[in-house]
Order: C-alpha cells, then structure tokens, then sequence
C-alpha cells in the first residue's frame, strides 16, 4: 500500500513535463544524463537535477560503472500510482453506473426493457471516447 509520502512525492515528480518526458525515454532503456539531455534545451546540470528529483521519488535508479551512470525507470512508484487511482475508478465507475439506471428510470426506459429491444449499453470507456470526439468536432 502506498503511504502518502510516497504518492505526494510521484505526483510531484511527474507534474513536471521534462521529467515525464524523461520517464518516457528510459521506458525504452538505460541512459546517460549526456543522452537524456539532447532532445531538451538545457544545461546538463539542469537535466541531473530533474533526475535527483525522479530518483527521490523512487521512479529512477541510478548505478555506478566506471565513468558511466546510467540511469534506469523504476515503475513500482507508478504502480503504487495506478493502485490507488484503481479504488476512485471503481468508485466512480459504480456511481456513474447508478446515475445510468437512475436516468434510464426517469426516461421510463429500465436497462433490462433496453436490453430486450436489442439496445447495448457501451462500456463506459467507448462512450467517454465518444463523447471527447464528439466535442472536437
């Protein structure tokens, strides 16, 4: 279980995009900080300084080899992460769902009638998709 020391200390490591860029490209594999610089218009300082912030975290682990110190993605901290935002999922999940039937009610329409007539109730993440594509346009 993650304490909350732990999750505020991911949050703050990943609110930064430079750090979240950074997470990405050790997903591929190890870097140096000289690597890890190059896609960014800052000093090599400035980019070790975002990872001490990442290695605090515990999202990034750093080891010695000769002159080289390569630096590589630990995901427990993101998993902690996932399992925590997974309980509010569930729990908005089962509101939206009552919220659903409760509507569906009031319409005079009960999900089992709307089931009987062929309708399908799309899985909750098809129709957030939906409804974010259907206000692009």
């Amino acid at each position: 279980m993650a304490t909350a020391d732990t999750l505020d200390r991911t949050f703050a490591a990943l609110a930064d995009p430079t750090r979240r860029a950074i997470l990405a490209r050790l997903s591929t594999g190890q870097a140096s900080v000289t690597e890890l610089a190059a896609p960014f218009a800052m000093s090599l300082p400035a980019v070790s300084k975002h990872l001490k912030v990442l290695e605090r975290a515990g999202l990034v682990a750093r080891a010695r080899r000769a002159q080289w110190r390569p630096a590589e993605l630990q995901a427990e901290p993101l998993h902690e992460v996932a399992d925590w935002l997974a309980d509010y999922r569930r729990f908005w999940e089962e509101r939206l769902d009552r919220l659903d039937e409760y509507l569906r009610a009031i319409e005079g329409t009960e999900p089992h009638e709307a089931a009987a007539k062929g309708e399908r109730k799309a899985p909750r993440k098809a129709q957030r998709q939906t409804n974010r594509k259907e206000g692009e346009q």
